[in-house]
């Protein structure tokens, strides 16, 4: 059996080594490549080489490979490694056809979803292919076509037979993805890691934080949106963030125990809705209150009940501020969203933290913000000005 180059990569958790494994969106762009590469030189490759955004290269077997009236289509094995995955161990297909539009043109085929309602990262009937993905596929295919010195147009369909059924297990219906997956991933490598041992990992980058700069207060966002939101807007580096996932609650605990006496929270609307009913763990798997806090919200705001229905009918939050400013009651709605944020997180700890926080919209910038969040970001705004200066 060959290595696929994943095999020396692992997560620690708990004393028990988890193998990584790669992405839907990897095997896609593999599978592309490998197929272009039959296309081009009339010859299935064997093996794919493809580097990931991770900085992996990995070496993939060709399966499936078939050529037919000028279309060459190839195959890659899904492999999750140790994480509990309802794709893994799925064929991800690439078919690749020349055109007569010069560029690179790729489209969702069977079993992968079609977006239907708005407030997603792609336009309504577009393929439910994530950026980073459809960046990894359009690199691959250029790379084989640079290999072969050929410089044509080519039409890139992505398909996973299995992909229909398998998204009936996944949150992409309610999300208004229609008849497949999603083809994912950020860094084209699937990191292994559990309930308890992500907290345990937030609790020791805590712990951490505290050593190094124990005069500041703690910085928590979610994920890479809070992040780059903070980045970009006050000049924060990312060293100083601790990335809590969808553990806020609990790392809010975990913020007290370690002696922090001020947290500033800072995450998108599609995230901290959830914070104005006071679920303190914002997987999907876990609750999912956005639309009746936004129609909420908006009823406190004056809207009309046609409004709130139209929210609560909305699966994105991008989709209900969209609604909210139609109705011209948004910046009222979202001074309510900022009360109910700040009561329930101040509930979570009692008093005994002070926690500012600031929700946005990456269309709309800063909806609403609770406790002492808009004095801290004026501060770290100075900071920022006067190292600019």
């Amino acid at each position: 059996m060959h290595e696929t180059g994943i095999e020396g990569y692992y997560a620690l958790k708990d004393g028990k080594k988890l193998q990584y494994g790669y992405t839907t969106g990897t095997c896609a762009a593999a599978a592309a490549k490998a197929a272009s590469l039959y296309l081009l030189s009339g010859k299935a490759p064997q093996f794919v080489r493809l580097m990931t955004p991770k900085g992996i290269e990995l070496n993939l077997e060709v399966l499936n490979p078939e050529y037919e009236n000028g279309t060459a289509s190839c195959a890659i094995r899904k492999y999750s490694g140790d994480d509990p995955d309802v794709t893994n161990g799925i064929l991800v297909f690439a078919s690749v056809s020349l055109s007569n539009d010069p560029g690179i043109m790729i489209d969702g085929g069977i079993g992968v979803g079609r977006v239907t309602k708005p407030g997603l990262k792609q336009a309504i009937g577009q393929a439910a292919i994530n950026p980073v993905p459809m960046e990894m596929i359009r690199s691959a295919v250029r790379e084989a076509m640079d290999e072969l010195e050929d410089a044509k147009g080519v039409s890139v369909v992505i398909s996973v037979p299995e992909g229909v059924e398998i998204a009936k297990k996944t949150f992409n219906p309610r999300l208004g993805i229609v008849g497949g997956i999603s083809i994912l991933g950020t860094t084209g490598i699937v990191e292994p890691m559990s309930e308890e041992a992500l907290i345990e990992s937030i609790a020791i980058e805590i712990r951490q934080k505290h050593a190094l700069y124990p005069e500041e207060r703690l910085i928590i966002v979610p994920g890479n949106y809070g992040a780059d939101f903070l980045r970009d807007t006050y000049a924060i580096e990312e060293t100083r963030m601790v990335k809590c996932s969808n553990y806020i609650g609990k790392t809010l605990d975990i913020a007290e125990e370690e002696g922090y006496r001020e947290v500033f929270l800072v995450g998108n609307i599609g995230k901290l809705a959830k914070l104005g009913c006071g679920i303190m763990n914002t997987h999907s798997k876990e609750a999912d209150g956005r639309a009746e806090v936004m129609a909420a919200c908006a009823i406190r705001a004056g809207c009309s009940a046609q409004c709130a229905n139209k929210i609560l009918e909305s699966v994105t939050t991008e989709e209900m501020l969209r609604i909210m400013k139609e109705e011209r009651c948004l910046d009222e709605a979202m001074k309510v969203l900022g009360e109910k944020v700040g009561f329930y997180l101040g509930n979570r700890v009692k008093g005994r933290i002070t926690i500012g926080c600031i929700v946005f919209s990456e269309t709309l910038g800063i909806l609403c913000a609770s406790g002492p969040a808009m004095e801290w970001a004026k501060e770290y705004q100075r900071r920022a000005d006067s190292n600019e200066a």
